[in-house]
């Protein structure tokens, strides 16, 4: 297996540090918001390897965390006059449904930063005692000249960062001792959470707590490091720096990093309206749909987001979940008998679709050419398999094609229609439900409908429904 190492810019052989186990850290979303379509391409992307890497047979202990505190938590708890902490935990719940809608699984630990200052601490303690970082006025600060490798990840040149960075020292207002010096712990400012320290009562910066959960759950070397190609400089720099002063070792042996998405061929932000939350296109598709869309391109490849391009991954998820659903009918009424000579060769045909799709993930988890091999079992099922086959044969390769489907994340299972009555009866028990202040309920009714591909529109004249 071969991965694409933005450490040394090259693919390499992957070998991991125990034999049989992988060890993997995912930066994480912060929670101020629902989550958007580009924080679902690294998390959609990072759950395909590791369940690549489960199918090849290697234990992964996958850890992806939230920041819940940040500015950006911070002034959204100030607008609504709620606490930091109700801010973020609420988020967190609503990232978790988006990511099971996504089909993304639970990581092995989630771990929250709030819960990890005590390591935050010690970590920046070690480093101030080693000389790596220095306090001025409760601000500390991670000296970057001290760090030779500082650069080895994003291949800037650190001489031409400071010289682009000069502007930044302007006396009386910049305490650091160098522009590039970033910060580990800074104090309290009015209104805002705060954790006692022998610097001062304050906060850990972003950098830090991702250096910290990592060490924790994982060790102070891991096998996988990975995120958005946008976290590279400053955020995993950082972490290089800071983890390997601090604990004398290489932090991460691989670093793996997704390209944006766009949409429309334009960056997405708010300011162009064309920001999408994940909540947002769950209104109009089944968020499988968004799934295969994301493993529709190479990982390290931009991928650009319409709606042209969503109803195409429909319609073709759609010609896979038929083949897939033909296959169980013909299972159910197959004659149960011995395997044909014909049938016994149709397999080995089978087998090489399976050789196919594991030589796309093992370069660098091409999952491009692995739908490519899964598109080419459905033109052999469609064109090879029918009512005559025996019923081992037909399940053999039912097995398989769900078997490769499942490797991807994408879930193979007809949605089972609903009648209008029914979704009727569910829209009444949801208003009865918000009525008596039940939310918790009235939410579960919604996602029940969400689940079955209908989506509610809460309209002045009433709620409406329609198919996603």
């Amino acid at each position: 297996m071969k991965v694409y190492n933005t450490l040394t810019k090259k693919k390499e052989e992957f070998v991991p540090l125990v034999p049989g186990k992988v060890s993997m850290y995912v930066c994480g979303p912060t929670v101020y918001n629902f989550i958007h379509i580009g924080n679902a391409r690294p998390m959609i992307v990072f759950d395909t390897v590791r369940r690549y890497m489960e199918h090849k047979g290697y234990e992964v202990n996958y850890v992806s965390n939230f920041t819940d505190v940040d500015d950006k938590i911070i002034a959204k708890a100030i607008e609504e006059g709620v606490s930091a902490q109700e801010i973020s935990e609420r988020y967190i719940a609503e990232c978790k449904k988006d990511m099971a809608a996504m089909n993304v699984l639970p990581a092995t630990t989630h771990p929250l930063a709030t819960m990890e200052i005590g390591g935050m601490i010690e970590m920046i303690s070690t480093l101030i005692e080693k000389g790596f970082a220095y306090d001025v006025n409760g601000t500390v600060y991670f000296r970057t000249r001290k760090f030779d490798e500082y650069g080895k990840l994003s291949h800037k040149n650190l001489d031409d960062l400071r010289a682009g960075n000069r502007s930044l020292l302007v006396s009386g207002e910049d305490q650091k001792e160098d522009p590039l010096d970033f910060v580990l712990w800074k104090p309290k400012k009015e209104g805002e959470p705060a954790w006692e320290s022998p610097w001062s009562a304050g906060r850990p910066g972003w950098h830090i707590e991702c250096s910290v959960m990592s060490k924790k759950y994982l060790g102070e070397e891991i096998d996988i490091h990975a995120g958005g190609e946008d976290l590279v400089f400053p955020h995993h720099e950082n972490e290089i720096a800071q983890s390997e002063c601090c604990n004398g070792k290489d932090f991460a042996k691989y670093w793996l990093h997704n390209a944006f998405l766009n949409i429309d061929n334009r960056k997405m932000s708010k300011s162009l309206g064309n920001f999408f939350t994940v909540r947002e296109i769950g209104e109009k598709y089944d968020l499988q749909v968004l799934r295969f869309f994301m493993l529709s391109a190479h990982y390290r490849s931009p991928l650009n987001f319409s709606a042209d391009l969503m109803e195409a991954s429909k319609t073709s998820l759609e010609r896979i979940i038929t083949a897939v659903d033909n296959l169980k009918f013909l299972v159910g009424n197959a004659e149960d008998k011995e395997l044909s000579l014909e049938e016994k060769e149709s397999l080995t045909q089978a087998a090489a679709f399976e050789t196919k799709f594991d030589e796309a993930m093992d370069d660098d988890f091409n999952t491009a050419d692995a739908i490519s091999a899964i598109f080419e079992m459905v033109k052999y099922v469609n064109t090879n398999i029918s009512g005559e086959n025996s019923k081992s044969f037909i399940q053999t390769v039912l097995d398989k094609m769900v078997n490769l489907c499942d490797v991807l994340g994408i879930i193979v299972d007809k949605k089972e229609e609903i009648l209008a009555e029914d979704i009727e009866k569910m829209i009444e028990d949801r208003q009865a439900a918000r009525k008596a202040k039940d939310f918790k309920k009235a939410d579960e009714i919604r996602d029940a409908l969400l689940a079955k591909g209908i989506v509610l529109e809460d309209t002045r004249e009433g709620v409406k429904w329609k198919k996603a």
